[in-house]
């Protein structure tokens, strides 16, 4: 009784929110019923559910022409795509991965599950990614690769990242989870988010701008690449007599390829209404003495899928922490993201110093997002930024 009660309080924690609240932090986007039905009514005449059928297959196709990608392998989640791309780069065993401390655990995990060792470098204060003038002092003869995160729909400078990375002979794996969709400016050419770096891998799970209900992906940038993540993502079986590597079972199954063909069709209206809900924000919180927000850059199109904002204590006349409750009070669904930072989580905190990351602990402190999702009505922004105002 005891852990079925622990295990509830941690799930509304988690997700950020509570059974009473009115507005949630998000919402999972879905096709009508009658859309998801009519996409798996074949999957009841074929009795193929997994094994890379053909909604499988078809979704990796429409997938990989939307993320204008060379190829890619579809996972069960974000969090295997990772480490199946730390698999496929065959990294030696205790060689150091550059990452930032200012992301979900999953990336943390996914190098230490690999048998590597995460090395933690300072974000930009404006918009959370890593900063790529400091990477070059962590890096040390046992550097193997860097794994930059994109946070909130933030790219990474990837031109400074790529450009260090060539010089060093180092690996670049892109942890995209919040990039879905989105394309950068690179010297003219509109360049899909998954195109960067050796591999860059995604999240489909059901909070995202773009899910599967779960489910995940490594973008390659060869045929090859992707071929040999499929193979990996099935306990490494290449044929019925042959196990070239001992890998887990990280394959997507035939409703989750199904949703995700369904959501695929709607996903640019998603980000067009997210990108309303996000514009009122800006306006009414853009200014506001002791809120600061996430620049808008010119050279990516966004797929806003997070609306972050920083509070300053001391120029609000109200803690971060405060204002969460008082949202919660009201019914209002915020979330610490990401709160603690990576080297204050407990199975981490003994082995680093959060001081060597000093912005990043500055973020983690003050950052909270509001609720976003495509269709947060208008007046429920207007009952949110009123609470934010009015402090």
């Amino acid at each position: 009784m005891y852990r079925g009660k622990y295990i509830g309080k941690y799930i509304g924690k988690y997700i950020g929110i509570s059974i009473m609240n009115r507005i949630n932090v998000t919402r999972s986007s879905m096709p009508t019923l009658e859309e998801y039905t009519k996409e798996i009514e074949g999957l009841f005449e074929s009795h193929w559910l997994t094994n890379a059928g053909a909604k499988h297959e078809e979704l990796k196709e429409k997938l990989r022409d939307y993320l204008g990608v060379n190829a890619l392998a579809l996972t069960v989640n974000g969090h295997l795509a990772l480490e199946l791309a730390l698999q496929l780069l065959d990294l030696p065993e205790g060689g150091e991965v550059i990452t930032t401390p200012f992301t979900f655990v999953s990336t943390t995990h996914a190098i230490v599950r690999s048998g590597l060792k995460p090395v933690f470098t300072d974000i930009r204060r404006d918009d959370c990614t890593m900063d790529p003038e400091l990477i070059e002092e962590k890096i040390t003869p046992n550097t193997v690769a860097i794994m930059p995160v994109h946070v909130y729909g933030n790219m990474c400078d990837v031109k400074r990242i790529e450009e260090i990375a060539s010089k060093r002979g180092l690996k670049v794996i892109y942890d995209a989870a919040h990039t879905f969709g989105e394309r950068l400016n690179v010297d003219g050419e509109w360049k899909g988010s998954g195109s960067f770096g050796d591999l860059s891998c995604f999240s489909f799970h059901a909070t995202k701008v773009y899910n599967t209900i779960e489910g995940g992906a490594v973008c390659c940038n060869t045929e090859e690449e992707a071929e040999r993540i499929a193979v990996l993502r099935d306990f490494g079986i290449l044929d019925e007599e042959t196990i070239t590597d001992i890998a887990p079972n990280a394959k997507m199954n035939e409703f989750s390829a199904a949703m995700g063909l369904c959501n695929l069709r709607h996903v640019d209206e998603e980000i067009a209404r997210r990108k309303k809900v996000n514009d009122l924000y800006r306006e009414r919180l853009s200014g506001v003495k002791g809120i600061r927000l996430c620049p808008e850059r010119s050279d990516v199109k966004s797929n806003y899928a997070y609306f972050p904002i920083f509070i300053d204590r001391d120029s609000y006349g109200m803690s971060r922490d405060e204002l969460f409750e008082r949202l919660k009070e009201n019914g209002i669904g915020a979330r610490k993201y990401f709160y603690p930072m990576i080297t204050e989580l407990d199975c981490y905190k003994n082995l680093y110093d959060s001081r060597e990351t000093p912005v990043a602990h500055e973020a983690a402190e003050e950052v909270m997002t509001i609720p976003m999702y495509a269709d947060l009505p208008e007046e429920d922004v207007e009952r949110i930024t009123g609470i934010l105002l009015n402090n």
